[in-house]
Order: C-alpha cells, then structure tokens, then sequence
C-alpha cells in the first residue's frame, strides 16, 4: 500500500496542506467541524505521521538509547521491559544495545547511539569501564545521560540503583542472626560499583555484630563459566559456615559446587544469593536471596531520562536515587536444619 500523506488528504477533501496539518494537530485555529472532516478521513485511510519528518521538524527523534553489558542478564532484561513500559507510555522508542562487559563495545554502542541521533541515554557500565570522560564529553555537548544500576561518581549525571549496601547488610545479617560467624563473601569484580556497595554491606554488618572482617573470606569471581568452582574450593579451606555470593549467578555456582562436594545446605553451609532470579525458590534448596526492584529502576530511569529530554523542573538534579531492596527467606538459609 502507498503511504497516505498530508496532501493526499488535503487533496481529497479540497483543503490545503496546512489546514489539515493544524486540523491533526487539534489546532484551535481550525473549527471543529472541519477537524472532524480531517480526523475521520485521516483514520479511514490509516494515515501515520512520518516519524523522520517529524523528528526533522521538531528537532527530536523521540528515541532514546539504552546501553547495557548483557541482555540474556534476567536483571537486565527485566529492567529493559520497565524502560519500553515508561517510553512508550511517553510517546519515545527504544533501541537496546549491548557492551557484553567490553569498554571497547561499550565506546562503539554509545557512538551509534548519537549517530543514530537519539534524545538521551541510559547506560549501566561494563565491568571493564574504568574511563566515563566520553560520556563526560557527550553530557557537555547537552545529551542527557541517565546511569542506572552500575554507576560511576567520576559523572555528575542522574542515576538509579538498588540499594545495594542495605541489601547486603540485610542478607549478612541474616545469615548472623540465624548462628552463622564465618560468612564467605564471593563478590563481582570489584571495578563495578554494586560490588564495592555490596562488599560495603557486608563488613558493616559483620562490624556491628562485632565479627572481624577478613580479606582471606572474600572472593572476586568473574563472568566467565568456569570461574566460581575453584573459588569455592579455595574459601573452603578457610571452614566458612555460610557463603553470601553477590549475584544469583555466582550463588548458583556456589550451590553447584558446593554440592559435588557433598556438602548439605543449610545444615553444613548455609547460601544466599543477590537479585531474586524466577527459579530461585525451584532449587533445591529453594535459595534465599535479596530481590532487586528491576523494573522499578528501569522505569524510574527512563522516566528521569525523559524528564531531562524535555526539560521538565525536577530534571535538573544530579542525586543518585536508591530503591530499597528485599529480602526473601527460604530454605537455603534455615538455622538448625
């Protein structure tokens, strides 16, 4: 089928082109009579705007990029849904892009995202992100940027996170509160800012129970396959009674190892986890964790987001804003089991 357009409408109800353009636009230029002439005749034919002239006569794309290190990431995807939720509400698009942990892959996305002319970015940095000065020098050519989850205090740009340290405060303490002293720590790589909130969590709430913190219990593991199963072994030999891993991921590992080892959870060893996966209460033990808002953070980012775009009053803050996270109990964490 042709694409209909302005003149085709204007032709066939004899009216010129910017008569009908005003009647589209609910103009009160144009009396009501006429605007529903335009209107009808317009859905009868199914007639759409043109987003490219649109976005050259309004100066916007009504697009927005996202940047993250790793779509098949169930945090990630589920934040991604919050975005196109709020976008689309908002009448913007939504074009995904992945870093897959890359700094290099990181660099080249956000490049197509600014040739590509969106409004504004929302990016969650890869572990290998070190530098923001690009992303410095973009804001300062008036991009708006909004950071979410992993973040960077070398910008001073809007960010939305969990609230990774009370978190991990949570989870440590649960796991002192049902008789555990020796707590293993398998952390994410410590570049990545959840990590060094989450690692925060957990030496303040060994602190004010009055545990010592020790480094030999605390592990960096990365994102590789093989990566958590001689971590484990190592720790082990420091005879640790729970293991508190900072994502599902890594306390899904831990699990695994732990047990090929024999090792019974929770009586031996209990385990908790970070992010609250769909399967985490299917394993066995159902495995306790702290749930993260991911669709809450992608929703409130995009919203920032657009809110910058379009200049609205409270966009002009740079805070970090924290949404509480949850902790949800289950078996893997049982006293006296």
């Amino acid at each position: 089928m042709d694409t209909i357009t302005i003149k085709d409408i204007a032709r066939a109800l004899n009216l010129s082109t910017s008569t009908v353009s005003r009647a589209l636009r609910d103009s009160y230029e144009i009396n009501t009579e006429t605007k529903r002439l335009v209107v009808e005749y317009a859905e009868r034919l199914q007639y759409r705007p043109n987003p490219i002239a649109l976005s050259l006569k309004e100066n916007r794309s009504r697009v927005i990029g996202v940047v993250v290190p790793q779509i098949a990431n169930l945090f990630f995807s589920q934040v991604i849904n919050g975005i196109e939720a709020v976008a689309y509400n908002r009448g913007y698009h939504v074009s995904i892009f992945q870093s897959h942990e890359s700094y290099e892959r990181e660099l080249a996305t956000v490049q197509q995202v600014v040739a590509r002319k969106a409004d504004g970015l929302l990016i969650s940095l890869s572990s290998n992100t070190c530098n923001v000065a690009y992303l410095r020098q973009l804001q300062e050519k008036k991009l708006p940027i909004v950071l979410f989850d992993r973040v960077s205090k070398d910008l001073e740009v809007p960010s939305v996170t969990a609230d990774n340290f009370a978190g991990a405060f949570a989870a440590t303490e649960h796991l002192i509160q049902t008789g555990r002293r020796r707590i293993a720590h398998v952390a994410i790589p410590a570049t990545i800012s959840i990590a060094q909130e989450r690692l925060a969590g957990y030496r303040a709430a060994l602190e004010q129970y009055g545990i010592p913190y020790e480094e030999k219990l605390v592990r960096h593991a990365g994102f590789g396959p093989n990566e958590v199963d001689p971590i484990v072994d190592d720790l082990l030999q420091q005879k640790p009674d729970a293991f508190f891993a900072a994502s599902d991921r890594l306390a899904i590992g831990c699990l695994t190892a732990l047990k090929k080892r024999n090792i019974l959870i929770p009586r031996q060893i209990a385990l908790i986890g970070f992010t609250n996966i769909t399967v985490a209460d299917l394993l066995d033990p159902p495995m306790t964790t702290v749930e993260q808002p991911a669709l809450e953070i992608g929703q409130v980012a995009a919203g920032r987001l657009i809110d910058l775009i379009e200049g609205k009053q409270n966009a002009v803050t740079t805070d970090s804003l924290k949404i509480p996270t949850r902790l949800v109990i289950r078996a893997s964490t049982k006293a006296g089991a």
